[in-house]
């Protein structure tokens, strides 16, 4: 028994041969990843659009792409992480379902400007004209490079009824009126108009969705509270009346 040969189907095979030890791990991690991505397709958390998520207007479609163009995504993360202290700075974390209508995503993993995920209406149009011509003068410590060229680059003309028709077939609903009416919706904008559009709808949509949640949530626990008094006193009558009080 202890001469016996061992299969080929064994232990031994890997650890004997990288070639197989290779194939199999590869094989392994594969099948792995698999199970933990493909649920996430079939997730309405990660299908379905999340309170005030809508598609991007065109001018806005335009700016998000002078922002990847640029390379904002390398210095600047739009993902709030489930950490006290970010929430703390930046408010409510942020989830899966914000992201649906994003191609790609860009929620990015290096911080050398901060996190702009719920940047938008933070600061006014005014602010961020100044910041992307000269950043220095708004943040004087600030080591972002500046960009005048944006305020003078008309975007007129480009292909931005294209561009929607590729979102549409990745499950974007943009409507044909929608594409129809994008070209003139940017007729006479520049790049800057274009981001500095992009920027001050970040994270609006889901912060003020947020906000009714919470208002809503508070006029029925107040509403709640107004009627237990009413309740109460309607059952003490009758709770004299069985007793004879």
């Amino acid at each position: 028994m202890a001469n016996k040969k061992p299969g080929f189907f064994s232990h031994q095979t890997l650890e004997k041969n990288i070639g197989w030890m290779i194939i199999a791990s590869i094989l392994v991690v594969s099948f792995a990843g698999l199970v933990q991505i493909v649920p996430l397709f079939f997730q309405h958390s990660t299908t379905q659009p999340v309170a005030g998520v809508e598609p991007y207007s065109p001018l806005r479609l335009m700016g998000r792409d002078v922002y990847i163009r640029e390379g904002c995504v390398g210095c600047h993360s739009q993902q709030v992480r489930v950490l006290a202290a970010e929430v703390q700075r930046y408010g409510s974390y942020s989830t899966a379902a914000e992201s649906v209508f994003d191609h790609p995503f860009l929620w990015g993993s290096k911080r050398t400007g901060p996190d702009l995920a719920r940047v938008g209406e933070r600061y006014s149009d005014d602010w961020h004209r100044i910041h992307l011509r000269d950043p220095r003068k708004v943040v004087p410590e600030s080591n972002m490079p500046a960009y005048p060229w944006l305020e003078k680059t008309v975007i007129t003309g480009q292909n931005v009824a294209e561009r929607m028709r590729a979102l549409r077939a990745l499950g974007v609903p943009y409507t044909d009126a929608d594409i129809a009416a994008a070209p003139k919706a940017i007729e006479g904008k520049t790049e800057e108009d274009a981001l500095v559009a992009y920027l001050q709808e970040l994270g609006v949509g889901v912060r003020k969705a947020q906000a009714k949640q919470a208002e809503d949530a508070r006029k029925a626990e107040a509403a709640k509270k107004a009627a237990a008094p009413t309740a109460q006193s309607a059952v003490q009558p009758a709770a004299q009346a069985a007793t004879g009080g």
